[in-house]
């Protein structure tokens, strides 16, 4: 029962969108403009880098509160964290109120490993930042800390059960992003260098500069 209601919890809080929101007060249905996707991705490439980083925050934060709000709850409780984090994740991806169709998870994935260990966190960021400069996709981002932080939490003492919850958030985050790899493959995937140079980045997929 006690796990039963961290998900609940967590879930709820992950459904809360501000890219959705951030939208909204524009005007716009997030989930019909740029890539189609409730993130912080796509509040960046319709709404500028301002938004952006404020969606990614905001979504970084309701994770992190997520698996905080959980762990004083439930105190001593092995799986609280994994649950309550990958929870939130899902709640991010599949909020009821926007017909399962929200973003793609890596700024609520970045809140559960802040929540675990700032300096995992940190380091994580570190490497993921070289992940991202070097292929020059941001989607190889989530793809790659998915599957190294359920290993990073196993090598740390987590426990078994604990790293097969966290996977089961990769699976669900490689689902999320075939589209992005089809995308890739067929050249019309928006490279990150869109975030420096927007109008070659645009013309390379003859996008209108509006």
């Amino acid at each position: 029962m006690k796990y039963l209601i961290c998900i609940l919890i967590s879930y709820l809080i992950g459904t809360a969108s501000p890219s959705y929101l951030i939208a909204k007060a524009r005007g716009v249905d997030i989930r019909e403009k740029g890539s189609k996707n409730a993130g912080a991705s796509n509040v960046l490439m319709l709404f500028g880098k301002l938004a952006g980083v404020l969606c990614a925050l905001l979504d970084i934060a309701k994770a992190a509160f997520a698996v905080w709000l959980c762990e004083k709850i439930f105190p001593s409780h092995a799986l609280v964290f994994p649950i309550a984090g990958v929870s939130c994740i899902f709640g991010h991806i599949f909020p009821f109120y926007m017909q399962f169709r929200g973003g793609k998870g890596l700024a609520c994935l970045g809140g559960m490993i802040l929540a675990y260990d700032w300096r995992v966190f940190v380091v994580m960021l570190s490497c993921e930042l070289i992940v991202a400069l070097v292929t020059n996709y941001i989607c190889f981002v989530p793809l790659t800390a998915s599957v190294a932080f359920p290993i990073v939490y196993g090598v740390m003492g987590g426990e078994l059960l604990g790293v097969l919850i966290l996977f089961a958030a990769a699976v669900v985050i490689f689902v999320k992003h075939r589209e992005n790899l089809s995308r890739i493959r067929k050249g019309t995937e928006m490279r990150l260098s869109f975030l420096w140079n927007k109008e070659k980045e645009l013309e390379r997929l003859n996008i209108p500069n509006e």
